[in-house]
């Protein structure tokens, strides 16, 4: 019975143990609230699912913990005997348990502070798509319950009616519109910052900066369109400045192979 019961024990602490992946993270946390040595401390989480395994990760390990005293409190003397015949001494096993102990507080204490709306936030950052979307709102609740402050959100890449924006821009813009105003209904009690796609890889530390101004002051592009022009409208454009005859312009289009359609006035009955 005994050997079944800690068979049974083993079965159950295994199940408990944490991936190396959420270990590493936590114990890098870990170090950092132990230290303090900065004033703020910006932690890069992984996507939605990594992160939220990372947030179970001080519940698991604190489990995995308690099994593991369990076990010593059900098998010590079976424990004292076999680390006896392998080589082992008492004071290893009490140095073990001190350990666990430590771990245990220090879990405890990162708990705590990850819960003090004054000392942690959780900044979400989307992009205005459905996936994302979901994936933000799953966030935010998850975070709710681990009782984790959140009320910031950074929407990236979006895309403003800028006079080169393109047609599939355009309908793309349409897209995002859509999303951005279910954020807006959702979470309308939250900060939410819109922050433009850039026609260039926002690298370095001149363009993070200039980039990171936005989360401050929110972009405003220094010119807004309806849509893009069309090419009708840009020919025309062009004849009526340069006093050209506009179906003369046609024609030489026609001939190089580049249809481009008439103004509907100028178009034959």
């Amino acid at each position: 019975e005994g050997l079944g019961g800690l068979q049974s024990m083993m079965k159950d602490l295994s199940g408990t143990l944490p991936g190396i992946d959420e270990a590493m993270s936590f114990t890098e946390i870990m170090k950092s609230v132990q230290r303090m040595q900065y004033s703020v401390i910006v932690f890069d989480t992984a996507p939605t699912g990594h992160t939220l395994r990372l947030l179970r990760f001080p519940t698991t390990l604190q489990s995995a913990i308690d099994k593991m005293m369990a076990l010593k409190s059900r098998f010590g003397g079976l424990i004292t005997q076999v680390s006896g015949m392998m080589g082992g001494s008492a004071g290893m096993q009490e140095e073990m348990l001190n350990k666990f102990e430590e771990t245990r507080q220090t879990i405890e204490q990162v708990n705590t502070l990850f819960r003090d709306p004054d000392k942690t936030t959780f900044v979400c950052v989307a992009i205005p798509e459905f996936l994302s979307l979901y994936e933000t709102e799953r966030l935010v609740q998850e975070l709710t319950k681990y009782e984790i402050d959140t009320h910031n959100i950074v929407v990236n890449q979006v895309l403003f009616a800028e006079p080169d924006i393109c047609r599939k821009m355009v309908a793309r813009k349409r897209m995002q519109d859509k999303y951005l105003n279910q954020i807006a209904e959702l979470y309308e009690d939250f900060n939410v910052t819109i922050m433009p796609l850039r026609d260039y890889e926002v690298r370095g530390p001149d363009s993070l900066k200039q980039f990171a101004q936005y989360l401050i002051n929110p972009y405003q592009p220094p010119k807004m369109t309806e849509g893009p022009a069309s090419s009708t409208s840009v020919v025309k454009f062009i004849a009526d400045k340069h006093n050209l005859d506009l179906k003369e312009v046609h024609n030489e289009l026609e001939e190089a192979g580049l249809h481009v359609p008439l103004p509907l006035d100028e178009q034959p009955n």
